[in-house]
């Protein structure tokens, strides 16, 4: 029996060492980097708490402009945010098609158009720690599900910025606020955490099918190799039982 055992042993060891090489790199790499950097959260400023001081439009009037010129299936959220200077209502509802957002003065009550490129590089220059001045912008219509961009409010513009800050800031056109910001740390971070939990679609489904077979044969490749510790190590030494009748009879 434990010739099978030993055969297959090799075989589930080759199969899947690649992928236990990719489990311990991804731990090591999880454990030595420091969070906060990969997520871009030393050079992000912080938003200020909201301050209001006058009076404020309200939401009601606001959604009934909407409906004006567009279809609210589904209301989601209304909310107050910072955005360039002014207090906006950032409306977010479903029209039947996808969620949309639509930004409208909170003291005027006016709609206003989604960020263009140049509102969307202050905007991101705004929550920058360091002054610096961006190197390109790229607008995005649609992304796929490796994008390091995905699951995120679109049309976006990612503004680019060298330096110091050696990263990408992902602006909403519709909310007109930051939603990520991305990094090279970030970017082998999420390389990393695709071969760990071997989802190669979304990256954070831990129950997918193939994660979970790699996970069962992983085990019995490690209980094969304690079943065959003491059979090697008997051999070794020499302690092995010797099968009856196969000790050499001493010819008197």
């Amino acid at each position: 029996m434990h010739k099978y055992i030993r055969k297959w042993h090799r075989y589930l060891g080759v199969i899947f060492g690649v992928q236990f090489l990719f489990w311990t790199l991804g731990g090591l790499y999880f454990s030595w980097t420091d969070i906060k950097k990969i997520r871009g959260e030393n050079i992000r400023k912080e938003e200020p708490p909201l301050v209001i001081t006058d009076s404020l439009t309200s939401p009601h009037s606001i959604i009934q402009a909407i409906k004006k010129t567009d279809s609210i299936h589904k209301l989601k959220t209304v909310q107050l945010a910072d955005i360039l200077g002014r207090l906006h209502y950032q409306v977010s509802f479903h029209n039947g098609q996808r969620v949309k957002t639509i930004l409208a003065d909170a003291r005027t009550g006016r709609l206003r158009p989604p960020l263009n490129e140049q509102e969307a590089i202050a905007v991101a220059k705004s929550r920058l720690k360091i002054p610096v001045e961006a190197e390109s912008v790229k607008f995005l219509e649609e992304t796929g599900s490796h994008h390091e961009y995905r699951e995120k409010p679109l049309p976006a513009y990612g503004v680019v910025f060298k330096g110091k800050i050696n990263s990408t800031v992902y602006v909403s056109a519709e909310t007109g606020t930051v939603q990520s910001f991305r990094n090279n740390q970030w970017r082998l971070f999420d390389f990393l955490w695709m071969m760990h939990t071997m989802d190669y679609r979304g990256r954070d489904n831990f129950n997918n099918w193939l994660l979970r077979i790699f996970s069962v044969l992983g085990l019995v490749t490690i209980i094969s190799g304690f079943i065959l510790f003491p059979i090697v190590y008997r051999k070794k030494t020499g302690t092995a039982k010797k099968r009856p009748g196969s000790e050499k009879k001493e010819i008197i």
